[in-house]
């Protein structure tokens, strides 16, 4: 149909924010307080916000406070990322961020689902592999990260890292057909 937008999810580029850690559930990324809202709006706000007031506590910065990774389009993330409950608040809360990728070791499946469902790719890289990018965003956080479909890899200033992601996922994205409910009404 003339007038669509594309949909399609073939490369995120842009800085990343290193979320460094093994399961970080959904109640740290949205906490269960915000999920009262009738709608989604504004969740970007609460992005780990128990996790940010406690950093801030102890006189530190979270990375999502950190004025080095603002405007940041990929995350990355270590193992099992998005674990715990089910709501889809906290994928819903890390897109309205600006999050479009998140690059991890592994993902719970719902997160995964979830997410996926909004246009965001998760792909997964080896361990050793996705510190040597949390360390490359940590040292010089304006290096720009490619998350490339269509190739397989990201990509971070000269290094690049072959990564992976379910076919069916990975296939939806690429084609612009990850949101069912568009679908419908196209």
């Amino acid at each position: 149909m003339s007038g669509q937008m594309d949909r399609r999810v073939t490369l995120v580029s842009g800085r990343a924010l290193p979320m460094v850690g093994d399961d970080i559930d959904t109640d740290r990324i949205m906490p269960a307080r915000f999920l009262k809202a009738v709608s989604f709006d504004g969740l970007e706000a609460h992005v780990f916000e128990d996790d940010r007031r406690a950093a801030r506590d102890q006189g530190a910065t979270h990375p999502f406070d950190d004025a080095r990774y603002q405007g940041a389009s990929v995350l990355v993330a270590g193992r099992n990322f998005g674990c715990g409950s089910s709501r889809e608040h906290a994928p819903q809360g890390i897109a309205r961020w600006g999050i479009r990728a998140v690059v991890g070791v592994s993902f719970a499946e719902i997160f995964f689902s979830n997410a996926t469902s909004l246009g965001v790719a998760c792909v997964s890289m080896a361990p050793a592999e996705a510190s040597e990018l949390a360390r490359i965003v940590e040292r010089a956080p304006e290096t720009v990260v490619a998350v490339d479909l269509v190739a397989h890899q990201v990509q971070a200033g000269p290094r690049q890292w072959a990564v992976s992601m379910p076919a069916a996922a990975r296939q939806a994205l690429m084609a612009g057909a990850w949101d069912a409910t568009t679908m419908l009404t196209a």
